[in-house]
């Protein structure tokens, strides 16, 4: 293990509220039980305290309902606080709603970036020990590289391609993160990510929606003819990752965040289905049943896959769940955590969820 670089006082989480976000905080709170730990969240549809109710007495934790494009929120916050730490979650996540309101997705995940790295600027830049006191971590997505083709992985050196209003957003909130970097020496870090599941998701992405489908009998949706792969880790493994991340990574560095997960979305439906058949003792095929193709989305990208080994090599980091051990738990969260589901879908989002496809 590296030399501790970073040791957080006053944290600062954005998103907290959302599946990687809450996951996050699940781990950090009691782990910097010595460091006051605030979450702000705006609490958008997949947004939900119910996610947080664990940790929301802790002692070091407090929530936040604001919007990180309220800079005056932001400044009122690092003042009391005087936060050494920003991990910064809160973004629009879902590529099929960026489609349909791309104007949301700048708002939120480019203007809200910058909103945040400017108020963080201010507040830090006066110091001279800036990059030895402070960090800002900005977790991003392997979506901002475009699609491969049947072979190679994205590494640190990839380029920036994005084919989705997502993607797009995403990427020019890391150029954004790295202006500030070099223009004012903000001591940043990003991390970009494979695929995510695992406990407290929103059931509008592929392994959740699959569970809530099977569980009511119907149709589980799949683009084209499933063909698409992605590269799947487990959130455990993620926040694991950004806490090493945090605690022993360079400034101004970027780590590359996979699970050795790659799997068509067909292939891994169909285990999906086997394990929720096993786990509710159906016969054999009967969630496979109801696998559904569908028309494929605009801009659908082929294949993404991360190469982990800069992190690895530099940081000590590895996953410790390989996909069929991080499907089974999820499978046995949401079938435990049925009345989570329940509270955090309400019939008017049901009724959208039926009329979209989900994002896979």
């Amino acid at each position: 293990m590296p030399l501790l670089q970073h040791q957080p006082k006053s944290i600062l989480v954005t998103g907290g509220a959302g599946f990687i976000g809450s996951n996050f905080l699940h781990q950090i709170v009691p782990t910097f039980s010595d460091a006051s730990i605030v979450n702000i969240d705006k609490l958008t549809y997949a947004g939900n305290l119910l996610s947080l109710q664990n940790i929301e007495n802790a002692p070091n934790y407090q929530f936040v309902h604001g919007d990180i494009c309220d800079s005056n929120l932001l400044k009122r916050l690092f003042e009391e606080h005087q936060f050494t730490t920003v991990i910064h979650f809160a973004a629009e996540s879902h590529v099929d709603r960026s489609i349909h309101i791309p104007l949301e997705f700048i708002q939120s995940n480019v203007a809200g970036t910058a909103s945040l790295l400017e108020v963080a600027k201010d507040a830090w830049m006066s110091e001279s020990s800036c990059r030895e006191t402070y960090r800002f971590l900005h977790v991003s997505t392997d979506e901002v590289f475009g699609a491969l083709g049947a072979e190679g992985k994205f590494t640190t050196d990839s380029p920036y391609a994005p084919r989705s209003p997502y993607a797009a957003s995403k990427a020019s909130a890391d150029h954004f993160v790295r202006a500030y970097a070099e223009t004012y020496g903000l001591p940043v870090i990003i991390s970009n990510c494979s695929n995510n599941y695992g406990p407290y998701q929103f059931p509008e992405k592929l392994i959740p929606l699959a569970i809530v489908r099977a569980l009511e009998m119907e149709p589980i949706p799949v683009y084209s003819k499933g063909e698409n792969v992605r590269d799947w880790l487990h959130v455990h493994d993620h926040c694991d990752a950004l806490q090493c991340i945090l605690s022993y990574g360079e400034c101004g560095e970027t780590y590359l965040v996979g699970g050795f997960g790659e799997l068509s979305n067909l292939d891994l439906l169909k285990l999906l289905c086997n394990m929720i058949d096993e786990q509710l003792q159906r016969p054999i095929h009967t969630s496979q049943s109801l696998i559904t193709f569908v028309q494929d989305r605009p801009g659908h990208d082929f294949r993404y896959a991360i190469d982990p080994s800069k992190l690895t090599t530099e940081l000590g980091w590895s996953a410790r769940y390989t996909l069929h051990e991080g499907l089974n738990a999820t499978v046995q969260w949401y079938l435990s955590h049925q009345s989570w589901l329940k509270a955090v879908m309400d019939q008017s989002y049901r009724d959208y969820l039926k009329s979209q496809y989900v994002s896979l």
